[in-house]
């Protein structure tokens, strides 16, 4: 996923997403765990008051869960 961009000052810098977006769907039998699927990112506004939501996919049923991102990804 591409980061959105951020100019200041003439530089364009990579601004990293505050949280990954994910589909979330139940598990069909009893004892399974959810299935979670990485679906876009959400990138804060500079003035704090909201975001912009990128989704590269729509889910077709389960929900939209915002996790904020490992360091490892």
């Amino acid at each position: 996923m591409k980061d959105n961009q951020n100019t200041k000052a003439g530089k364009t810098e990579a601004k990293s997403p505050t949280y990954h977006a994910y589909t979330v769907r139940d598990a069909k039998a009893e004892g399974q765990k959810a299935f979670w699927t990485r679906i876009g990112a959400f990138f804060a506004h500079d003035d704090g008051e909201g975001g912009t939501l990128i989704l590269e996919a729509l889910p077709l049923d389960g929900r939209i869960v915002l996790r904020a991102p490992k360091n490892d990804e």
